[in-house]
């Protein structure tokens, strides 16, 4: 990766180039937000980890909120390589620093277009310009010693409460968790000293620009140090350097240091609620990323009949009408409760001219053969809903949604660990012995185009995790590609087939 010679792994600041961003996904979905950034933001330099993915665009505040695959996005300041790792703490803490902790006049660049990519006006420049004038101060004029000792006392007063989690990890009361996997946070806080005597508290208010220091350590670093004491040491080098106010419930900004064996990552959340939450859904099923995943597997197109046959709350409809509107969509479940919550997110949203719901058997629809596009269909296994474990209701299934699709459509499934080996204990006794293809999860594994995401076709192809290229078949139905992705506590797996003639052989 390119950077600036002057200073390896500094981001530059200005505001007439594309802004380097990263977003956090889901286990499994990393591949899925790569070609979503790509083909809904333009962007370049795009790098997959795992549970990340970096990206340079060229995009606004309302482009980026559109992201439908991601968890939170931030802004990029600092993309390293891991941090060496000694016996000795305090070099170590001291290189952490070092990372985090800049002149002034770089946090006035940071803040400059932090401010400028979430849209903030009125009277927040006005603070802004405040808290411009308090940092150039703060460049000119060293504090004084007893104002120094207390601010750090203060920040050494205050941090949270601490529980064990994975070996070698600690999990530190995070604001707000994803459900996608569990890190180590940590978050500093203080007060802000009086700053003479001659200021009011509503203009020190002003002149102090509050933050928070979220930490997230895994592999060998967290065996040496813990979150809490990386937090500390980056929360005291802010409070000296740039005279800020800690704040834990409600900081003007929160700054994330995430330190592992792959890269030491600093940046800036842009939005104060991930992506995942949104706010056309009243009441949460499925989760929204791994929804919009499947729907854009299932190559919706303009005017497209799209069905979900067991709809629950309607989590996958949801995203899909939301994404791709001039398409018809139909749910149907079996449980008036599940269809009562699918109204209600149905109304909420505003789709209830592009969503219409029935109450049917998913074994017996009462929907005219080869009547629609696309089927997608979480099928459910949790603790609350789940199919019997009667494994002659899985070809059951399919067999009434390759009844009601047309040829050329297609099918997307979401499965359980135990369905997917039925799934492919199916393969089997369908009688084809060719192999299965598989990519190792590396989302440049295998090249795939990206899904139009511009209301035509949502189509991706395989080649996203864990592809399935064999030629076996299901009646009409051939696999085109599985993919695993994580629910936070267990994984799944996405199937997609494409009915390819009119006559099943079941």
């Amino acid at each position: 990766e390119a950077v600036p010679p002057h200073r390896p792994g500094l981001v530059k600041m200005s505001s007439a180039e594309p802004g380097r961003f990263f977003c956090t996904a889901g286990r499994g979905l990393e591949p899925f937000l790569a070609r979503e950034v790509r083909a809904r933001l333009g962007a370049t330099e795009v790098d997959c980890v795992s549970g990340k993915v970096f990206f340079r665009a060229a995009a606004g505040p309302g482009e980026l909120r559109k992201l439908r695959s991601g968890e939170r996005l931030f802004l990029l300041l600092k993309k390293h390589s891991p941090l060496p790792v000694s016996g000795n703490k305090g070099k170590m803490l001291h290189e952490i620093k070092s990372l985090v902790i800049e002149e002034p006049k770089y946090w006035l660049d940071v803040i400059s277009v932090w401010r400028r990519l979430r849209g903030r006006e009125g009277k927040t420049d006005a603070v802004s310009q405040e808290n411009t004038l308090a940092l150039k101060r703060k460049s000119e004029e060293e504090t004084n010693t007893a104002s120094k000792r207390q601010k750090t006392e203060q920040v050494r007063a205050i941090v949270s409460e601490e529980c064990q989690v994975e070996a070698g990890e600690r999990c530190v009361a995070p604001e707000r968790m994803s459900g996608q996997e569990c890190w180590t946070e940590s978050k500093t806080s203080s007060e802000f000293p009086s700053k003479g005597s001659g200021e009011s508290p509503t203009a020190n208010e002003k002149l102090s620009f509050s933050f928070r220091v979220s930490c997230r350590c895994s592999g060998a670093i967290a065996k040496i140090l813990t979150s809490q004491e990386i937090g500390r040491a980056v929360g005291i080098g802010l409070v000296k350097q740039c005279g800020w106010r800690a704040d834990l419930r409600d900081p003007d900004l929160e700054i994330f240091v995430h330190l592992n064996d792959i890269h030491s990552v600093v940046g800036i959340p842009l939005f104060r609620l991930p992506l995942a939450n949104r706010e056309y859904i009243k009441t949460a099923g499925l989760r929204s990323t791994v929804a919009w995943a499947m729907a854009s597997l299932a190559e919706i197109s303009a005017g497209a009949l799209v069905l979900d046959p067991m709809c629950g709350l309607g989590t996958i409809l949801l995203e899909a009408a939301k994404e791709w509107p001039e398409a018809c969509y139909w749910g149907a479940d079996i449980s008036d409760s599940q269809l009562e919550g699918a109204d209600g997110n149905i109304r909420t949203a505003g789709l209830m001219d592009k969503i219409e719901l029935l109450k049917a058997s998913v074994k017996a629809l009462p929907l005219p053969s080869e009547s629609f596009d696309s089927v997608i269909s979480d099928i459910p296994f949790g603790k609350k809903f789940k199919i019997t474990n009667d494994a002659q209701l899985l070809p059951d299934i399919l067999q009434e949604m390759e009844r009601v699709l047309r040829v050329g459509g297609t099918i997307v499934l979401l499965l359980s660990q135990d369905l997917r080996k039925r799934m492919d204990g199916l393969t089997k006794c369908a009688g084809s012995d060719s192999p299965e293809a598989t990519a190792d999860g590396d989302s440049e594994a295998a090249p795939a185009k990206a899904p139009s995401v511009n209301g035509n076709s949502s189509s991706l192809a395989r080649g996203v995790g864990e592809s399935f290229l064999g030629s076996r078949h299901f009646g009409s139905l051939v696999p085109d590609g599985v993919y695993a992705v994580s629910l936070g506590k267990t994984d799944a797996f996405i199937y997609k087939y494409r009915k390819v003639s009119a006559a099943g052989n079941w």
